[in-house]
């Protein structure tokens, strides 16, 4: 076969189509899962606290495995760790959908987890081992475009496939586009390590998974063993006791997982504060958003999907939007605002109701939407562009961890406020189903009245976490405009934009 006819491994533009494969996966099921979630707990009988730990097991793996899935790949080779990873995402993927058991759910989406985890910095490691500098900016342009319409396509696919196939086939759509980027991957992704054979922090990995581990699991299983039970309270003092050792072995080990000296930075170590309260907010409020719409509101799968895309499809301007005000004023003016936007959106969001019109959620949610656009940019220029050169990958996996850990902490504690609040509300009224409550499931046959009762009680604890959100934004908008400079390196909007998505992907950005 003459050679022209195959592509050469390590051209830029079909690594650049490969990796975009796994982006796109990877970006999908960020989405697309969260209008699965009460088909899934119909079908299988989930547990509210169960039905977090579907959402949650995921964004742990995520989030305690990105810093590493960077060092495999450095050491042992980034194409090699990335279509590893991608087989793995299109196992777990499918396993999740056959396993058919709660508990296997949960197992195989903390495994799928880790998964993305391992091929997620690679995507960028790729690109920069392949693209000349010159041309980084626009290859991440095109990373950063599919990563938005992957996470904007997610709600409508998701609604489709759940109307139409299952829930099942929410993971199962992931193996085609695995079998594509594995067979594009092998075939034209150059091998590339890091200069150096970097070493493995494994007690700072095994401590900081169990301390995280234990802090979201002291928090979701507050809601049945109680917030004030020993239990609770020493599974959340054995957590913070493994983080605190972690921090303890991080400063004795020679290439530490997280460098503490990082957060000797305050604008560092708010704008690592600030991505965490950013996705709190968003992928909470998603959480029962989803709730709210297919359970309480009753409309079908599809339906939702279109009304959560200004959330999801306002993305794909909000970064670059996010980004140019950053050129222009700097970290702390984007930041606080739009951590302010977040909070006003989340406080319209408190007037909505069963038989609220749609534009009352709309508009919320693209201030939502622009308001985590504007907070995720200035958050990486803060937290990347705050680091030094010899530390940006770490900086990179910092903030992504942020984003997922205050993802799974979001998730957890406004689920633990929705059930304290709708438990207020109900008093003492007890009647079959009333467990379902809590994730916006009235049942039927119920008197009026006793209906009213309980879809008020859904609503007040919704409400209630909305407002705990917007304190949340608030007081880190706060942190960001009292303690916040913009570093003396400050970037334009095309290298911010670069900060950006390096940190989304967990990588080291192009400095």
């Amino acid at each position: 076969m003459p050679s022209s006819t195959r592509p050469a491994r390590g051209a830029p533009g079909p690594t650049l189509a490969a990796v975009c494969f796994g982006l796109f996966m990877v970006g999908l099921d960020g989405t697309v899962v969260s209008v699965a979630n009460p088909a899934i707990s119909a079908s299988l009988g989930t547990s509210f606290a169960e039905l977090q730990w579907i959402t949650n097991a995921y964004l742990l793996g995520l989030a305690v495995f990105l810093i590493l899935g960077g060092t495999l790949g450095d050491r042992f080779g980034r194409r090699r760790m990335y279509l590893t990873g991608v087989a793995a995402f299109a196992v777990t993927s499918v396993a999740i959908g056959l396993v058919g058991s709660t508990g296997g759910v949960i197992a195989f989406r903390a495994l799928q987890g880790l998964s993305a985890a391992l091929l997620m910095p690679q995507t960028l490691a790729l690109l920069r081992a392949t693209f000349p500098k010159e041309k980084f900016g626009a290859a991440v342009g095109v990373w950063g475009g599919v990563s938005s319409v992957a996470i904007a396509a997610g709600p409508i696919v998701g609604g489709l496939l759940v109307d139409t196939l299952g829930w099942e086939w929410v993971f199962f759509v992931n193996a085609p586009i695995a079998l594509v980027g594995l067979l594009l991957g092998g075939r034209v992704l150059a091998e590339s390590t890091a200069p150096g054979r970097a070493r493995i922090d494994v007690p700072g990995v095994v401590l900081l998974a169990l301390g995280l581990c234990a802090v979201v699991l002291a928090v979701v299983q507050s809601e049945s063993w109680g917030w004030t039970s020993p239990l609770t309270l020493g599974v959340l003092a054995a957590g913070l006791l493994l983080l605190g050792v972690f921090g303890v072995v991080e400063t004795r080990v020679a290439e530490p997982l997280l460098p503490l000296t990082l957060f000797r930075d305050p604008t560092l170590t708010v704008g690592a504060v600030a991505v965490a309260a950013n996705f709190f907010a968003l992928f909470g409020v998603t959480f029962f958003l989803s709730l709210l719409l297919l359970n309480l509101r009753g409309v079908d799968g599809l339906t939702a999907g279109v009304m959560l895309l200004p959330l999801s499809g306002v993305s794909v301007v909000a970064s670059p939007i996010g980004a140019a005000l950053v050129g222009r004023f700097g970290i702390r003016v984007p930041m606080a605002a739009g951590l302010g936007l977040i909070a006003v959106a989340l406080l319209a969001l408190t007037g909505v109701d069963v038989d609220s019109p749609y534009l009352g959620m709309a508009v919320p949610f693209v201030v939502l939407a622009l308001g985590v656009g504007m907070v995720m940019t200035a958050g990486a220029d803060a937290v990347v562009g705050s680091a030094p050169v010899r530390l940006a990958g770490v900086a990179g996996g910092l903030q992504a961890t942020s984003l997922q850990l205050g993802g799974a902490l979001g998730t957890a504690v406004l689920a633990a406020v929705v059930t304290a609040g709708t438990s207020a509300r109900l008093g003492g009224v007890t009647f079959a189903g009333d467990e379902g409550v809590r994730q916006g499931l009235v049942p039927d046959g119920l008197d009026p009245a006793t209906t009213a009762l309980a879809q008020d009680a859904f609503l007040g604890g919704l409400h209630t976490a909305f407002v705990v959100a917007a304190a949340v934004a608030l007081l880190a908008a706060v942190a960001a405009a009292l303690l916040v400079r913009t570093p003396r390196a400050h970037h334009d909007a095309a290298e911010v934009l670069v900060e950006a998505e390096s940190a989304l992907a967990g990588g080291p950005a192009l400095r």
